[in-house]
């Protein structure tokens, strides 16, 4: 009996589990203060960029690699939000080479208005980054307001992220 028991459990934890998308990941980072961070700049090692840099605007970070194959995927919608002129979007470059980071993007085009190089990948880490993509919308004050991951598509872009930063950009 208790071998039945058992299996008819784990059944049921895989029938809840099926009915949940596994990119619906729930972020504690969502309303607090986004993580404190200063890291070069990807174009120019010499400049910086950091948290005190997004203020005062309303941010989508995106966080990609070279590596990544879905990053590919999303990059056109990047590129066409960039030329909108609607977000400020500064990337972050996830545990990748300098060098192939910036032949990806002469390859590929810059949506980025810069990118923060993030080789060791510890802000990514402070940001709770599961993998590459992910993207983020910060508020004018800095703090995480939403997180996506996996990549971008133009029903997300829709139903999420701009009525979301319509409404940031409306607020004081």
């Amino acid at each position: 009996l208790l071998p039945l028991g058992i299996f008819v459990f784990l059944v049921g934890l895989f029938i809840i589990g099926l009915q949940h998308d596994p990119r619906l990941v729930p972020s504690p980072l969502i309303g607090k203060p986004s993580p404190q961070f200063k890291l070069p700049r990807l174009e120019d090692s010499k400049l910086s960029i950091g948290k005190d840099d997004l203020k005062g605007k309303v941010v989508f970070l995106n966080v990609w690699a070279s590596w990544c194959i879905e990053c590919r995927r999303e990059h056109p919608l990047l590129l066409q939000l960039s030329q909108s002129k609607k977000f400020n979007i500064i990337g972050l470059n996830y545990k990748d080479t300098r060098e192939e980071a910036m032949a990806w993007l002469k390859q590929h085009g810059d949506p980025y208005q810069t990118s923060a190089f993030d080789q060791d990948g510890q802000v990514g880490i402070d940001f709770g980054v599961y993998g590459v993509p992910e993207t983020f919308i910060l508020d004018r004050s800095g703090v995480i307001r939403y997180k996506h991951i996996g990549p971008i598509t133009p029903e997300v872009l829709q139903a999420d992220i701009l009525p979301l930063v319509d409404r940031l950009k409306g607020e004081s």
